[in-house]
């Protein structure tokens, strides 16, 4: 199944994305040493989190299967 994300920019370098199924709501914003002013996830942030939580993610989903916990566990990027 297919999941639509859709984006729109609101101006002075920061985004809103829209998660189709759940409505869920993330802004983005250009970091500061790209002239922006750091208020929010920069992209470049977002690929970076989303590639640690895919793989704690994916932990979770095997050590569920074999009965290991994970609560708890972190990561830092």
């Amino acid at each position: 199944m297919a999941v639509e994300i859709t984006g729109r920019y609101l101006g002075q370098k920061k985004c809103e994305l829209r998660h189709g199924p759940s409505g869920a709501l993330l802004t983005t914003a250009a970091p500061v040493d790209n002239q922006g002013d750091g208020s929010s996830f920069s992209p470049t942030d977002l690929a970076a989190a989303s590639l640690a939580s895919c793989m704690l993610t994916t932990m979770a989903i095997l050590a569920e299967r074999d009965g290991i916990d994970l609560h708890g566990s972190h990561f830092r990027v």
